[in-house]
């Protein structure tokens, strides 16, 4: 699986870029499926912020609206209720999986109670693009700021990537380089702080940034 980890979207054209280069065709000739799954874990989130995601109204949450083939949704908290053979044809058959934001921990959750979890190595041509949480999903741990699901027992995710991500630098008052900075201590390891204009491209073991903004690496 080829991943595109950003913090707020696609939101210039080198990221643009980026994603037509690991599609291998136009964003016009790709079908994608969206997950939302991430933001019922977050208090700040909810069915308007998931409706504005879906649906691409927000210049924001445009992801959707890229100009696909094809879009449809994926909401992991459904599927331990559909019979796997449906399920995973949907997911084969997509190109690109678009993971929105909310909280990283319940969206780790559902990707391992859905059984998700179990068919991304076998998705090799798929592109995941990752928004926030849903790109600090794939990390080892996210760091107890990030963790706003009371019943995560620890802030411990995926590990499918070697680095940790601090998404929204500079986005929000706690989001400044200084908090980064102190976040990367406790991650003790491997990590990247990057705001909406940067990107982590990921294709086997070579990570690249893409960026137009601002980004700081620790541990590396």
């Amino acid at each position: 699986m080829k991943l595109l980890l950003t913090s707020g979207g696609v939101r210039n054209p080198s990221i643009r870029d980026a994603l037509v280069e690991m599609l291998g065709r136009p964003i016009s000739e790709a079908s994608a499926l969206c997950i939302p799954t991430a933001q019922w874990g977050h208090p700040s989130c909810g069915p308007a912020s998931v409706r504005r995601f879906v649906g691409g109204g927000d210049p924001g949450d445009a992801m959707t609206s890229l100009g696909w083939k094809s879009v449809g949704v994926l909401e992991l908290t459904a599927l331990p209720t559909i019979e796997p053979e449906r399920w995973v044809e949907w997911v084969r058959e997509a190109d690109v999986l678009l993971v929105d934001g909310g909280d990283a921990t319940y969206l780790c959750h559902w990707l391992r109670e859905s059984g998700m979890v179990d068919q991304l190595p076998s998705l090799t041509d798929t592109t995941w693009v990752g928004v926030s949480a849903g790109s600090m999903v794939m990390a080892p741990r996210i760091g107890s700021d990030f963790v706003n699901w009371p019943s995560a027992v620890d802030d411990r995710t995926l590990g499918l990537v070697e680095f940790a991500i601090f998404p929204h630098l500079n986005a929000f008052p706690t989001n400044t380089l200084a908090d980064a900075e102190r976040w990367a201590v406790e991650i003790d390891g491997p990590a990247y702080a990057i705001d909406e204009q940067t990107a982590l491209k990921v294709v086997g073991d070579s990570v690249e940034v893409i960026s137009e903004g601002e980004w700081h690496s620790f541990g590396l």
